[in-house]
């Protein structure tokens, strides 16, 4: 609220000043809990004189133009400026004292704050047009050099009178001007530049931690919420009884954060527990809490790290005992937390996830989407379908695909939902459940954003991966697509997850397979969908090239071998776009390019008339669905006579000239080779052999006259160039290569 609040003061002081003419050197805002402040400097004494000119009729005008023209603006007809013919209305404005200025923008300021949440208050709250303030306002200091700029708001005057700290000040402190109001308030006990409060509460919490031979878990967040609560911070060491660390660690990093604005330490010897980061979507595939966002998420289970049993608290007073008494409140506070999270844990422990999991029935998944019980059923049938790589993976992965939401249902989880999956694991752990289980359960949420961390176990990428393609098919199917900035169900974050898993795991799966596995699994549950198999692979192509720019990788030749269609397994896709991509970088590449495009181009501009001369009627045959029925023909008797059909241009009537022969030669021996090439998934090769069609098909178009007047040569050799086009997109849809 803080950060956003000095940003609307700047902006909208900003606002007022250039609608009176007025521009201001340097800007500073500060804020604190009690105070928002704003300093500009250079500012001029006042606005500039202005002449306004306002064109009116032409001196021959009739009457009744003039009459209208001076009641616009409001002067007589003698005070009018005639030139070449036409009447002017000249208005000299003289300049506007700033203080003039900034004594109306204050109120104005005041009025149109827009604050998240704000409160009327005192007699006048019964108007529902009364002032509203974040909290009561309590006073305005409004200074120009060192003159009182006089405005009221809300029955309160501006003064030169502030208030000091509310424990370490009393009475009122007098501000000079903007030359003393920091320092005045230092004074008295207020540190107004809330980037200094932060850089007391980063450094001193750290040197009390290291001054009791502890690290500090390092928290941006809780630094600037503990400099937002303080006008004097002054961090401060306690304990609380180890017998609470039998908590899981992250549970108590949470209770102290989340519940007390706490920081959390480690043995020295040990790294650091965990940082900030991305957390995991809640059961029912929407996007993190704001309480969620907020905490810090554990990466994996905690007995790598030895948590202290120490915190930090952030006082707000430089206490005569040294903070003795904060530091005994807090850990009694903190105490009846952990009470209650070890309550937690050790009630959740009592039952196995297998029955925990029977009251998944009463949470709904979607209302079109059925239950998270259901869903649970479709994930334990889904990871069926992974064989082959993660086939040794199965069995683990199904028996933890039973138990995988079930931490949902927990008292732990209903305190702390950002710890949901980790949990998991945890009670999966306690159950003494194998170590692949465990991790299946606890990880299955990753990744959750481009930085964090892949699973480790396979049993845990198969888990991670069908809790995303349910949600995926589960929303595709139901038309509850993310829509421009809007992704209520965080699917772009599944989508991205997806292709991290698969791409960076290797894993060769079928993607098209796999959707459509999953929505015969809805249908199966009585949930009414067509597979959004097709639409799906367009969202991960899309989601795909995203990701890939990062990389460096373009996004038209990603979408140049997506045009083939039938491609789906994205680590093969991956690996023919980058093989591509160096081939067209180099000058063969960039050229064979070239000659495409004019090749496509003869052929589209022929398409195009063939089409508009059969829809006149001229004796083209109408298309039938399988244009080549010889392909068709299985008897080895014919298949001299298919390939003549199928290439027409090998059995020339006529002597062709030497670069047509050449490109044909060329052709017969690029075509099988790239169709190996790409059979074997050896996609440099492929591209090497669409290089050797480089020379000949420019050599072709210098020297050999496509639309010959002969109809035989011009039909051979167009099909010479639809032949060349077809060898060419076996490896990628050249078309849609930018450049």
């Amino acid at each position: 609220m803080q950060a956003g609040a000095r940003a609307d003061l700047e902006k909208l002081f900003r606002k007022e000043l250039e609608a009176a003419g007025l521009k201001a050197g340097a800007i500073t805002v500060w804020s604190t809990p009690r105070r928002l402040a704003l300093i500009a400097r250079d500012l001029p004494l006042a606005t500039d004189a202005v002449s306004e000119e306002v064109k009116g009729p032409r001196t021959s005008a009739p009457e009744q133009a003039l009459e209208g023209f001076l009641r616009k603006t409001g002067l007589s007809k003698d005070q009018l400026t005639e030139r070449d013919g036409v009447w002017f209305a000249i208005t000299e404005k003289p300049g506007r004292a700033t203080e003039d200025v900034l004594a109306a923008a204050i109120p104005a300021i005041i009025r149109a704050f827009p604050w998240p949440k704000s409160q009327r208050w005192g007699a006048a709250s019964i108007a529902t047009d009364a002032l509203r303030w974040v909290r009561p306002l309590s006073g305005i200091v409004a200074i120009l050099g060192e003159d009182l700029v006089e405005c009221e708001v809300g029955g309160i005057r501006s003064g030169y009178a502030t208030a000091g700290h509310r424990f370490h000040h009393h009475g009122e402190i007098t501000i000079g001007g903007a030359h003393d109001y920091a320092d005045k308030l230092r004074a008295c006990h207020v540190i107004v530049d809330h980037a200094e409060r932060e850089g007391i509460v980063r450094e001193q919490a750290k040197a009390a931690a290291a001054a009791a031979g502890l690290v500090l878990v390092e928290d941006e967040g809780l630094v600037i919420e503990n400099a937002g609560l303080t006008e004097w911070p002054v961090p401060l060491l306690g304990r609380f009884d180890e017998a609470f660390l039998d908590v899981p660690p992250e549970v108590i990093q949470l209770t102290a954060r989340v519940n007390q604005k706490y920081f959390i330490c480690v043995e020295s010897s040990s790294p650091s527990l965990l940082g900030e980061g991305d957390r995991p979507q809640d059961g029912g595939g929407a996007p993190p809490s704001d309480a969620a966002a907020s905490a810090t998420s554990p990466s994996k289970l905690g007995e790598d790290r030895k948590l202290a049993n120490a915190f930090v608290c952030t006082a707000n007073i430089a206490a005569t005992d040294g903070g003795a008494a904060i530091v005994d409140g807090n850990r009694k506070v903190l105490a009846a937390r952990l009470s209650d999270a070890r309550f937690f844990w050790e009630q959740d422990k009592k039952k196995p996830l297998v029955e925990h999991a029977e009251k998944l029935g009463r949470i709904t998944f979607h209302e079109k989407l059925g239950t998270v019980a259901q869903r649970q059923d479709r994930f334990v049938a889904l990871v069926d379908a992974f064989q082959g790589q993660l086939a040794d993976a199965v069995p683990a992965a199904k028996q933890a695909a039973a138990i995988l939401k079930a931490d949902l249902v927990t008292e732990m989880v209903g305190e702390f939902p950002e710890l949901q999956g980790l949990m998991g694991g945890y009670y999966a752990r306690a159950e003494s459940l194998p170590d692949a289980v465990v991790a299946a359960v606890r990880d299955h949420y990753k990744p959750v954003g481009q930085a964090d961390a892949l699973p480790d176990e396979d049993a845990a990428v198969l888990t991670a991966l069908v809790d995303k393609v349910d949600a995926l098919v589960g929303f595709f199917g139901a038309d509850l697509k993310p829509t421009g900035s809007k992704d209520p169900f965080a699917l772009r974050r599944a989508a991205l997850g997806v292709i991290r898993l698969v791409t960076e795991k290797g894993l060769r799966l079928a993607l098209g397979q796999l959707f459509d596995a999953s929505a015969q699994l809805y249908r199966q549950q009585g949930v009414e969908m067509e597979s959004p198999s097709s639409d799906l692979l367009s969202f991960i192509a899309d989601r795909l090239k995203v990701q890939q720019r990062e990389a460096g990788v373009r996004h038209d030749l990603i979408d140049a071998v997506f045009a083939l269609g039938g491609e789906d397994d994205l680590v093969r896709l991956l690996a023919r776009v980058h093989a591509l991509q160096a081939f067209v970088g180099t000058e063969d590449g960039t050229n064979l390019l070239a000659g495409y495009k004019r090749a496509a181009n003869i052929l589209k501009k022929e398409e195009a008339n063939d089409q508009t001369a059969g829809a006149h009627g001229e004796g083209v045959v109408p298309p039938t669905g399988e244009e080549d029925p010889l392909v068709l023909v299985d008897d080895p008797a014919f298949k001299d006579i298919a390939a003549q059909f199928a290439h027409p241009e090998r059995t020339l009537s006529y002597q062709p000239e030497p670069a047509e022969a050449a490109l044909i030669a060329a052709l017969d021996a690029a075509e099988p080779q790239a169709s190996d090439a790409v059979a074997a998934e050896d996609f440099t090769a492929a591209m090497a052999a669409l290089a050797s069609l480089r020379a000949p098909i420019d050599a072709f178009f210098d020297q050999v006259t496509v639309n010959d007047a002969d109809a035989n040569k011009r039909a051979s050799r167009l099909g010479i160039l639809s032949r060349f086009r077809a060898a060419v997109h076996k490896v990628a849809d050249f078309s849609r290569i930018e450049g």
